[in-house]
């Protein structure tokens, strides 16, 4: 029975899976508290997915392919900025607009190339195939993410919850919000090689979520959405090798299963609450 449990440790490639699975949850967590926070939500997904042809152009050009992700992810999220600042429509419509478009133009390369790479996994991720380039890659980018978010920490929380407070304060509002998107466009890079960027927006949005729903601080929330991402990372990647399945989709139906514990939990705790008010 425990020689059976262990059998996936007796694998290399399970081995950097793991720690890939390490390496992504501590920026993706702590992103998608700023994330849920800010109601960016939408960015996330619009971002994942507009990356798409930034890299079809770098595998044509020949260059690595994150850098072509990392400029598409750019020029996706300043266009997004600057058409919602610049413009009547709201932000979401925006979004809606340069993702779809962006990620047309992504289909319409990719199926226009004949190639014997593997593109699929950069869009449904290639957990199990990461090499030590992609564990580097993504561990020099989860650093860079990690520490710039806990630095500023407290200047990104009040200008998610109050920029026009934030502006009044003297805080440098513009560097913030584009800050933010570069931050959240080096995350889905780092995260090409684990879910792919049909499932990176799971990583960036559910850990957040699940935390905002179980406790009150967000230094908490934090701490919750970093150890909540982990464990269902690390468990995603466990159970997959024995139930057959993918691990990208195994670990967001567990970040899925956790919300929806997480929200049942909070729902009982509100009605509790309000029945003692009553009485």
């Amino acid at each position: 029975m425990i020689e059976a449990a262990l059998l996936p440790f007796h694998f290399p490639f399970m081995w950097n899976a793991f720690a890939i699975c390490v390496i992504v949850s501590i920026p993706t967590a702590l992103l998608s508290c700023f994330l849920v926070l800010k109601g960016w939500a939408l960015m996330g997904d619009s971002i994942s997915h507009a990356v798409l042809p930034g890299i079809v152009l770098a595998y044509i050009a020949g260059v690595p392919l994150i850098v072509g992700a990392f400029g598409a992810g750019m020029l996706t999220a300043l266009l997004t900025g600057y058409l919602s600042e610049n413009s009547r429509v709201k932000q979401d419509t925006v979004m809606g607009v340069v993702f779809s478009g962006m990620f047309a133009v992504g289909i319409v390369l990719y199926t226009s190339i004949e190639t014997n790479a593997h593109l699929d996994h950069i869009l449904f991720g290639n957990m199990l195939g990461v090499g030590a380039q992609d564990l580097w890659t993504a561990g020099a980018i989860s650093i860079v993410v990690a520490a710039a978010l806990l630095l500023k920490w407290r200047d990104l929380l009040l200008h998610a919850f109050d920029p026009a407070q934030a502006r009044a304060s003297g805080l440098p509002v513009g560097l913030l919000h584009y800050g933010l998107l570069t931050i959240l466009s080096l995350t889905i890079v780092a995260t090409l090689s684990a879910t792919g960027l049909i499932l990176a927006v799971g990583l960036l949005i559910a850990p957040g979520a699940i935390a905002f729903l179980m406790v009150r601080r967000f230094g908490a929330m934090l701490a919750v959405a970093c150890g909540v991402n982990m464990l269902s990372m690390l468990g995603g990647t466990y159970l997959c090798f024995f139930l057959d399945s993918a691990p990208a989709p195994t670990i967001i139906l567990i970040l899925t299963g956790l919300f929806a514990l997480a929200f049942v939990k909070r729902m009982v705790e509100t009605r509790r609450a309000s029945a003692r008010a009553m009485d």
